[in-house]
């Protein structure tokens, strides 16, 4: 008959250190929360590229990205809604609630869906196939690097963000200049600086959750976590389909 008194099966183990049990017990509970985390993270991030992906091919193929993405106002309302979705959930994340977070991703989703159907347009379906599956390759294992390495990426932060910084300065000059050799530089900085990010943004966002876990606001954080990691891989692959992309 067993003794529930005997204080042998609580008494810590010889050679264990103080609480090392609870700590494990700890430990194993965080990791959980923490793979939870960052897989509703992925979860969201892979279905809103996944949607961008289908509105483009469906724009496209049913002719009306012809007729619409012509460069008239209504071009241009398309192309410049999702940034400014992106700006207000960047700025305004502490006055929408978590379910408005995420309605407002998959507008934006949509919205980046239609803006690029034009790349379908441009390039061939199998080139576009090809640099995409690339281009997820490239993501994961640098997402990975991300995740698991002990080194801190945080000092590349301010580095890649003035790397954005500058593409977008260099991208708007050469709408005027058309020179092929500052757009094949840009496009060849945008892949090293968007891998660059990818890595750096995974280990930002487990580090983040090590703040927010438990609070109001870690809901919030997941949706805009994906939206980091979507303008990265987006961001990846039409830099890189400028090289593997072959055109109609």
């Amino acid at each position: 008959m067993a003794n529930w008194n005997d204080d042998q099966a609580t008494r810590q183990g010889f050679g264990m250190a103080p609480r090392q049990a609870g700590d494990l017990a700890g430990r194993t509970t965080y990791d959980a929360g923490l793979r939870k985390h960052m897989l509703s993270i992925y979860n969201y991030m892979t279905s809103g590229v996944l949607l961008t992906g289908i509105v483009s091919m469906l724009f496209a193929g049913s002719g009306m990205a012809a007729q619409v993405m012509t460069g008239g106002l209504l071009t241009w309302l398309i192309i410049l809604s999702p940034l400014a979705i992106v700006m207000a959930m960047s700025f305004g994340a502490n006055k929408f609630s978590t379910g408005t977070l995420q309605m407002m991703f998959w507008g934006f989703a949509t919205l980046m869906g239609l803006s690029m159907s034009t790349i379908f347009l441009v390039y061939t379906a199998s080139s576009i196939a090809v640099t995409f599956f690339a281009t997820a390759a490239a993501f994961a294992g640098l997402s990975l690097f991300g995740y698991t390495t002990q080194k801190d990426l945080s000092g590349f932060g301010s580095f890649l963000i003035m790397g954005v910084v500058g593409l977008i300065v260099a991208s708007l000059l050469n709408l005027w200049l058309q020179s092929p050799g500052l757009m094949w530089a840009v496009s060849f900085l945008g892949v090293l600086i968007f891998a660059g990010l990818t890595a750096y943004d995974t280990q930002r966002l487990k580090n983040e959750y090590f703040v927010l876990r438990g609070t109001a606001y870690a809901g919030k954080a997941v949706i805009l976590g994906a939206l980091s990691l979507y303008l990265d891989f987006i961001n990846m692959f039409q830099f890189l389909l400028s090289f593997l992309g072959n055109r109609e």
